[in-house]
């Protein structure tokens, strides 16, 4: 037995973590094995306590209960046909705008966000409903796939995120303050994605053809009931969920609980709701929600230990030795994430590496709270950036045989860039991330 507070073998243990994730281990079961190996050399048999406290403490947080209520409650509405409904409507509403295909695209990704985190199953679903839809009107290959890449990718910021909720239990955030933060970020991320679709489309008419007349002369009252029987119910519906957590009205939990309630009476309302659609919901909810919850587990395991052994002091003397500034330290842990996002899917940038930087934050002076939203949209560019974003692998999938990968590459590029205008953004001007949840919590 080697004893406590050994920062050399905290750093094999991490340098092994990532030789056998490359090799392509289960991530869970590596963190739990790497976990109790290391701890049994250096602690003994007191590690089988530490790791049955460390399993109990994950399954008794309450905030992570939202997260399957959550899941369920976007694939729900996943499954009950409300998405082409609503990107129909908004489709009709914008009539002749430039791009009018894409920005509907765009808008209708963001509030499918706020339904549902899951990126693979918003790519997968715009892929099938919007870029057949823009191929079939002459769009640019490039800014179609862009659109539904990028536009895809907004549920990992906009509320209610999941990724918000394991954010918040790591690193000890109030999950509705995190909420409040990110919905200016993400709105703005957003709307930044529409304007340039705007402007490219104005400029440049060929990308973007003019819809034929029957589909953009509608009379005012068929859009008007366009908009009132998809586009507003599922507004409803979020507003009235994100409203309980943004005034204190419920927890993330309780809120959780009642948009599931009111996604299968949306369902049901859109005669949409059977039993099979709810039985699949029910087991990918398990599916998803196991995942995230075995992480869970293994990565406080890896974390605790990693924290025994003095893991973190190697790294938070190399930080110190470097005489950082607060803006040079954020943008090298946000370069570090940008990197990693390569290898690596969100859950465990946010479970392993994220409680590696959050001792330095309180030397630095940084809010962990500003610092979360500055992760969620960084991660945006985990999906976008070649050589492994995984939202065009998504969209490859499910395209036209004549749709090439380079194609998708080199159409979410842009939106590449529009993000890392949106960090800025929110870096110079923290008030935009900030001055919600201030007003609203004090």
């Amino acid at each position: 037995m080697l004893g406590m507070g050994n920062p050399e073998l905290g750093v094999v243990m991490l340098v092994l973590f990532i030789v056998f994730i490359m090799l392509g281990f289960p991530i869970a079961f590596t963190l739990m094995a790497l976990g109790v190996g290391f701890g049994y050399w250096a602690m003994g048999d007191t590690v089988f306590n530490l790791v049955v406290q460390r399993t109990y403490s994950v399954m008794a947080n309450d905030v992570l209960v939202s997260i399957p209520l959550f899941i369920f409650m976007g694939y729900i509405i996943e499954r009950a046909n409300i998405l082409d409904r609503l990107f129909h409507s908004i489709q009709l509403a914008l009539g002749n705008v430039p791009g009018s295909l894409a920005i509907a695209t765009l808008a209708t990704c963001a509030i499918f966000a706020t339904a549902t985190g899951i990126v693979g199953a918003v790519v997968t679903l715009m892929g099938l409903l919007a870029f057949p839809a823009m191929l079939r009107a002459g769009y640019d290959v490039r800014l179609s796939a862009g659109v539904v890449c990028a536009g895809g990718c907004l549920g990992i910021l906009i509320p209610p995120s999941v990724m918000l909720i394991l954010y918040g239990a790591t690193a000890g955030v109030s999950v509705p303050k995190l909420y409040a933060a990110a919905l200016f970020p993400g709105l703005l991320l957003a709307s930044l994605y529409m304007l340039y679709v705007l402007i490219r489309c104005w400029r440049d008419p060929s990308l973007a053809p003019k819809l034929p007349k029957e589909q953009t002369e509608v009379p005012w009252t068929s859009v008007i009931w366009a908009l009132a029987t998809s586009f507003f119910p599922l507004t409803i519906l979020i507003m009235s969920v994100l409203g309980a957590i943004f005034f204190g009205l419920a927890t993330p939990t309780e809120a959780a609980a009642i948009g599931s309630l009111g996604s299968l009476i949306l369902a049901a309302a859109y005669r949409s709701l059977s039993f099979t659609k709810v039985k699949e919901s029910v087991i990918l909810t398990a599916r998803t929600s196991a995942m995230v919850c075995w992480l869970f587990v293994g990565s406080f395991i890896f974390s605790s230990i990693f924290a025994i052994l003095g893991g973190h002091e190697p790294i938070k003397s190399l930080v110190t030795a470097l005489n950082l500034s607060p803006t040079m330290f954020l943008i090298v842990a946000q370069l570090i994430i940008f990197v990693l996002g390569w290898p690596l899917e969100w859950t465990e940038i946010i479970v392993i590496f994220v409680p590696i930087f959050l001792p330095l934050l309180e030397f630095f002076k940084i809010d962990p709270l500003f610092f979360g939203i500055l992760i969620a949209l960084n991660i945006q560019t985990s999906f976008l950036s070649p050589p492994v974003a995984m939202a065009p692998f998504y969209l490859k999938g499910i395209a036209p045989p004549h749709v090439t990968i380079n194609q998708i590459f080199s159409g979410v590029l842009p939106f590449l860039w529009i993000v890392l205008v949106a960090m800025v953004l929110v870096y110079v001007f923290p008030g935009i991330a900030l001055w919600l949840p201030k007003y609203l919590y004090g």
